[in-house]
């Protein structure tokens, strides 16, 4: 990859820009909870050829959910379950959406 096309991707949400500890850094953590979070498979962070982890932004914003979990008290562990939970639900929702729009499409008539 040349410098032309990381620049390019940087736009990408799951371009992995972030090192373990600008991602800390940006989420006002420590790169143990980060380690913690990757542990409960909140998030799997892609590695560098060095094996160093590296962060999206997409990963980030979900560790922040967990993170402002944490903070009101919720173990790590069971903030990463809410979190996933969470996601789950609202793929769930977007799912009947899509079924009720095409649903509707079929047959106006008899789908209330």
């Amino acid at each position: 990859m040349t410098a032309d096309d990381s620049f390019g991707r940087l736009n990408d949400d799951d371009y992995p820009a972030y090192t373990m500890g600008r991602a800390a850094a940006m989420l006002g953590t420590t790169q143990g909870f980060l380690r913690a979070i990757g542990e409960a498979r909140l998030i799997t962070p892609l590695r560098s050829a060095g094996g160093h982890r590296r962060y999206s932004r997409h990963q980030l914003r979900i560790a922040a959910r967990a993170r402002e979990l944490v903070d009101h008290g919720t173990p790590v562990e069971a903030a990463c379950r809410i979190v996933i939970l969470e996601d789950q639900l609202e793929e769930a929702q977007r799912v009947n959406t899509e079924y009720r729009r095409a649903a509707v499409e079929i047959s106006p008539l008899t789908v209330a």
